[in-house]
């Protein structure tokens, strides 16, 4: 991998200056999206009772077809999604249309599957195939837990519970939803694969634990970390990217792993690849210049994305505090 040098400090003020003026809407929107969920959360209550009760394959293919369902109610985010694509990857618009169709298929098999997972997670070998499962058992040999470098591409759930399987203590960091209940259920699903979850948000206190026990901390860099994150080329445009997980490493010593799992074919069945640690420019340790990890963290993602473009989150704007990509 090359790291990208190509990024001028006038774009990344520029950029930074943008991460900070986005705070101003956060508000209103929490308050739009608060009143909606006590009808969210009815729905997903039925939808996992119905999930539950079928046949594995069956269940995945249902929620293939939901997703596509969901995308033909969806106009208006469909339509930014294509663009973000077009103008992300360059790609034309007939592309778009094909990738961001498989993303809404992808998605709502994901779903189907997370809510299936305690319930699979005793055969869980069966689906996920795991590659380089040594990178991690060398690295905790060294005694300072590990890392975990991920992001929202396949049906990240699986690959830490397949992870779990093998023997390796798994922690998760949590993102808060706006309804407590469905925080709780999704911490109750990871739960039910024996990976704990690691506070809302970055908890650093509870993150330093777990590593200092020589556990793992999975956590998913490729979300929009306006005014507390770094400007970082991602996918080659700037994005604000969190550190906190970068100085933590740098701080305990733990090594960073990227690991991605991507669904083969378009199937039930998926592969997990754990790659050899990150390291360091010029050979110091990892996380000593945070430019430097954080632009390494989102060139590795973004190779990931690349090859599996309908397995990623193209619906969320990655670039909102960056770009105004809304």
């Amino acid at each position: 991998m090359v790291y990208n040098h190509n990024i001028t400090t006038d774009e990344r003020v520029v950029a930074h200056g943008c991460i900070v003026a986005r705070r101003i809407d956060d508000a209103g929107t929490a308050g739009r999206i608060m009143r909606r969920q006590p009808f969210v959360w009815a729905s997903l209550r039925a939808f996992m009772c119905l999930c539950g009760r079928m046949e594995h394959e069956k269940a995945v293919r249902m929620g293939g077809r939901l997703g596509r369902a969901v995308e033909l109610f969806s106009r208006r985010r469909v339509m930014k999604a294509r663009s973000r694509i077009s103008r992300i990857l360059g790609l034309p618009e007939m592309r778009s249309r094909e990738i961001i169709s498989g993303v809404y298929r992808h998605f709502g098999m994901a779903l189907v599957e997370f809510i299936r997972l305690p319930k699979i997670y005793p055969e869980i070998e069966k689906w996920v195939a795991v590659r380089g499962e040594e990178h991690i058992f060398e690295a905790l040999r060294r005694g300072r837990g590990a890392i975990f470098l991920s992001a929202h591409i396949g049906c990240w759930e699986y690959g830490a519970a397949a992870c779990s399987k093998l023997g390796i203590p798994m922690n998760a960091i949590g993102t808060e939803q706006r309804d407590d209940r469905i925080t709780q259920a999704i911490a109750d699903l990871r739960a039910g694969a024996n990976v704990k979850p690691v506070g809302k948000g970055l908890d650093l206190r509870a993150a330093i634990d777990c590593l200092r026990r020589n556990e793992v901390l999975a956590v998913l860099l490729d979300q929009d970390a306006r005014d507390a994150g770094l400007a970082s080329p991602f996918l080659g445009h700037l994005a604000s990217t969190p550190i906190g997980p970068i100085k933590l490493a740098n701080k305990i010593g733990s090594p960073v792993l990227p690991v991605h799992i991507t669904r083969d074919s378009g199937g039930a069945r998926m592969t997990l690849v754990i790659d050899p640690p990150l390291e360091g420019e010029d050979g110091r340790p990892f996380g000593e210049n945070l430019q430097y990890a954080a632009d390494k963290c989102n060139e590795v993602i973004s190779g990931w994305i690349r090859e599996k473009p309908d397995q990623w989150m193209w619906v969320y704007p990655r670039w909102e505090s960056t770009l105004n990509d809304y």
